[in-house]
C-alpha cells in the first residue's frame, strides 16, 4: 500500500479547507440532492439532461469531498510561531524586488494545496518558490520561468 502523500498547510489554509468541506457535505449535497430529485420528475431519466448534469454535478461534489477528506486527513500544519526569519521556509512572509524591473512583491510561500497567486501565496513547488525556500534575506535568485530567467532579490523575511 502507497504512503499517503503529506499535505503541508497553514493554519489558515486548514480552516478554509475544513470550512469548504463542511459547506459541501452539508449545503452543497442537499443541493444537487434536490435538482436530482426535481430532475427525476420530468419523466424518463434516459434522455433527460437536467438528470445527467445533476448526477456530474453529485460526482464532482462526491469527489471533491473524497478529496479534502484526504487532504485533512494527511495534513501536516505549519506552526507559524516556530519560525525563524532567518531563511525562507513554508509559511514566510517573504518580499521580493524583480531586478529587472524594480518591482516589489510580497508573497506568503504555501503548500501547493493552498496556493492561491492571485492573492500572494505561491506554492513551494512553483519556479518562484523553489528558488527562494531557504535563502536569507539580501539572497539574489535565479527564477527560471516559462517567460525565461528572472532575478530577484530577497528584501525581507517575516511570519
Amino acid at each position: 500500500m502507497a504512503m499517503a502523500q503529506k499535505v503541508v498547510l497553514t493554519l489558515e489554509g486548514l480552516k478554509k479547507l475544513e470550512k469548504e468541506l463542511e459547506h459541501l457535505k452539508t449545503t452543497r449535497r442537499r443541493e444537487v440532492a434536490a435538482r436530482i430529485k426535481d430532475a427525476k420528475a420530468f419523466g424518463d431519466i434516459t434522455d433527460n439532461s437536467e438528470y445527467e448534469d445533476a448526477k456530474n454535478e453529485q460526482a464532482f461534489v462526491e469527489g471533491r469531498i473524497a478529496q479534502l477528506e484526504a487532504m485533512l486527513r494527511n495534513a501536516e500544519i505549519i506552526d507559524e510561531d516556530e519560525l525563524d526569519t532567518d531563511t525562507v521556509r513554508l509559511g514566510s512572509k517573504v518580499r521580493l524586488k524583480d531586478l529587472a524591473g524594480g518591482e516589489v512583491f510580497e508573497y506568503v510561500i504555501v503548500g501547493s494545496a493552498e496556493a492561491d497567486p492571485a492573492n500572494f501565496r505561491i506554492s513551494n513547488e512553483s519556479p518562484v518558490g523553489k528558488a527562494i525556500l531557504g535563502k536569507p534575506a539580501g539572497s539574489i535568485v535565479d527564477v527560471f520561468a516559462p517567460v525565461g530567467t528572472l532575478k530577484f532579490q530577497v528584501l525581507e523575511i517575516s511570519r
